[in-house]
């Protein structure tokens, strides 16, 4: 295996910032954010918007997570009562 190629692999704290749910892994994602983890140490945190915390499948809960205002739009566009496209 050629030696420098590769990204660096180090602990990491993934936190979702919709269920109030953080984990430890490792991984070879950066951040500048830090946050100091129950082990008393410092870890860059990743925010991220799904995790077995909020995911429906997981949760046996139905919720829409829009991020990027995808379901006004699609309401928007297809909300016309009689329907142009026969």
């Amino acid at each position: 295996m050629k030696k420098d190629i590769h990204p660096d692999y180090h602990a990491v704290v993934f936190r979702d910032i919709s269920a109030d749910f953080s984990f430890l892994t490792r991984s070879t994602a950066t951040s500048t954010k830090t946050i100091e983890w129950t082990d008393g140490n410092t870890y860059p945190v990743v925010d991220i918007d799904v995790s077995s915390a909020s995911h429906p499948f997981y949760t046996g809960n139905a919720r829409v997570v829009d991020t990027a205002g995808r379901v006004e739009k699609f309401r928007r566009r297809y909300s016309q009562a009689g329907g142009q496209n026969s």
